[in-house]
């Protein structure tokens, strides 16, 4: 099935620019606030004027589409979440030899002349396995909730999580899986393993979070240390489930909105020297009194649960709350 644009929004733009967004996972809170992030940051730009927006559940080939069809529409620059590191080259060296700007956010992408701006998805990992492996004393099982395989996020975070794993010999994962980023169906995983009765010692999730302890909680068993990405939900966890101990680490979908911000600066003739840029993600820890008090600051109860918390980024990201949450764009309406 392919995504179909709207003609009036392949009209050139008189005055601004024309920013194509490209996302291949819906129904996940973190890309939901990623795309909000893209249109509130879009319509903040004085320079843009509209953004064509391909959201769809969708593989490569369904992105190599959607990308082929935002360079016919004649887009002045491509803000993606690409589906992996290699397989999206044909259409974005298309791209770039018709001068049209490609920035790859949350995951990097090797085709030449492409700009990313993503999360430090390695050091995103590493930093919760080390708190996790040291919080069960060293030694024990835990259980590995991933990503979607062969997505460079995934691949990042796996080599993170594997360097932490080389620094705790005594530790052994009793349980992969891949979550597809989709909060039912890691919650079901959850369920389905904790009804094997096989003993562990911690969880660690790509960010589905607040629904693993919800299986616990749901289904009556003990509560083992989490470690999570700081969802809203997750994170009013941490303060209001007593006995859960646990981590968040930072992973802000407004990096989407950073995106457009950069995509916008290099048509402005501001392009970055280094062509990569990467947000580096702290870790919040509910067993301290510091890190409780640096998770109720972050609080919000205006966001969905399952958005990141960390809704701007600061140096890129110029929206407000309001905007972001209203999830309005350029050219709509």
């Amino acid at each position: 099935m392919s995504v179909a644009f709207a003609p009036a929004a392949f009209a050139e733009a008189h005055g601004g620019y024309t920013i194509g967004v490209s996302n291949t996972v819906q129904g996940n809170g973190w890309r939901e606030e990623m795309i909000c992030a893209m249109r509130a940051q879009a319509l903040v730009e004085g320079d843009v004027t509209d953004l064509i927006v391909a959201h769809r559940n969708t593989d490569s080939a369904g992105q190599l589409e959607d990308l082929n069809n935002l360079i016919e529409a004649g887009v002045d620059a491509i803000v993606l979440n690409p589906s992996g590191p290699d397989a999206l080259n044909s259409a974005l060296e298309t791209a770039i030899d018709q001068g049209i700007v490609v920035v790859a956010v949350d995951a990097g992408v090797t085709a030449d002349g492409a700009y990313i701006l993503s999360n430090n998805q390695e050091e995103y990992a590493y930093l919760g396995a080390r708190w996790l492996f040291e919080q069960i004393g060293g030694e024990g099982d835990v259980v590995y909730m991933r990503g979607i395989a062969g997505v460079s996020a995934d691949t990042d975070r796996n080599n993170g999580f594997q360097r932490a794993l080389e620094e705790y010999p005594d530790v052994e994962i009793v349980h992969e899986v891949f979550t597809g980023w989709q909060q039912d169906q890691g919650k079901q995983q959850m369920f389905d393993f904790l009804a094997t009765g096989i003993p562990f010692d911690g969880v660690w999730t790509s960010g589905i979070d607040n629904v693993i302890v919800d299986a616990f909680l749901e289904s009556g068993a003990p509560l083992v240390p989490v470690v999570g990405a700081d969802n809203a939900g997750f994170v009013s966890q941490l303060l209001e489930v007593d006995g859960l101990e646990g981590a968040a680490v930072t992973n802000p979908g407004s990096v989407g909105g950073a995106g457009i911000a950069l995509a916008v600066d290099i048509l402005n003739g501001d392009a970055p020297e280094d062509r990569t840029v990467l947000v580096d993600p702290v870790l919040w820890e509910n067993t301290t009194e510091e890190g409780r008090a640096t998770i109720e600051a972050a609080q919000n109860p205006d966001l969905d649960p399952e958005w990141p918390v960390s809704t701007t980024i600061p140096g890129w990201t110029d929206y407000t709350l309001e905007q972001i949450i209203a999830c309005d764009g350029p050219g709509q309406g």
